[in-house]
């Protein structure tokens, strides 16, 4: 019996669909997400699609690092003034601090080469995955989506890129900390008065302890948004192949000579 698409064994779910997002395995480099978990602990776990060890780990850093001032700190031995970031610094938290931001580093990166070894095991035996989810309260679809409006709505709010991919869990967390961050770090406020020339009052408003979260943060949503845009379209392109392999044409298939028509 020749061997054909139908033949064969499906393997392990490789993805899944959901009214929540889509999640997946595929080759990432360790050291791209172990560096997003030096930038901000927590970060390198959420583009492993790991939520409840990756949200728990931001949140973790945003407590500790409140605790400890070490935002502050940072700031001032920017500026030079390193006796004003000793000052700052609350040495009671300090040594919670460095084990929970090692072990950060350290996870993403062994979790990244285990699912890297997980996906070469299983690519080519990997099951099919619903391509269509309907719920009452939500529906979801595998598609195609385009990387640059990706990234443009994650320009103007976070957030907004990570629901045009049909994220929910990420684009929720995502627009929490948005707004936490922007009202602490008064960064609206501050880039109001700079936009009418108030330059010292800009300065004064803003809260640096809070505002450093910021860079970090915008950055890795646009990261995290353009990378799941192309991985899911090629997770698309992957089941149309499988999809036309197993209801249409069979590699086994030969195209017999026909009679000649007159």
């Amino acid at each position: 019996m020749p061997y054909t698409y139908k033949n064969q064994k499906a393997g392990p779910n490789l993805a899944y669909l959901s009214i929540f997002g889509t999640s997946q395995i595929h080759l990432r480099d360790p050291y791209v997400v172990a560096m997003w978990s030096v930038v901000f602990p927590g970060y390198g776990h959420l583009l492993l699609n790991k939520y409840l060890r990756g949200f728990s780990l931001v949140i973790w850093e945003l407590f500790i690092n409140q605790m400890i001032h070490l935002n502050l700190a940072m700031v001032y031995s920017f500026i030079g003034d390193i006796q004003k970031a000793k000052d700052v610094i609350d040495i009671r938290y300090m040594h919670l601090y460095i084990p929970v931001y090692i072990f950060a580093i350290w996870d993403s990166y062994r979790t990244t080469v285990d699912m890297n070894k997980i996906f070469l095991l299983n690519e080519k035996d990997a099951g099919a995955i619903k391509r269509l989810v309907i719920k009452p309260f939500e529906i979801n679809y595998l598609d195609k989506r385009d990387p640059i409006s990706a990234i443009l709505w994650s320009l103007t709010i976070p957030s907004l890129g990570q629901l045009y991919i049909h994220r929910i869990f990420g684009a929720f967390f995502t627009l929490v900390m948005t707004v936490v961050l922007v009202h602490f770090s008064h960064f609206i406020e501050a880039f109001h008065y700079l936009l009418i020339g108030e330059l010292k009052k800009s300065s004064q408003v803003l809260n640096a302890q809070w505002l450093l979260y910021l860079p970090s943060f915008y950055f890795f949503t646009l990261y995290d948004t353009y990378m799941n845009v192309v991985e899911n379209n090629k997770l698309y392109d992957t089941e149309q192949k499988k999809f036309l392999r197993k209801y249409y044409q069979t590699n086994s298939f030969q195209l017999q000579k026909g009679i000649k028509v007159k």
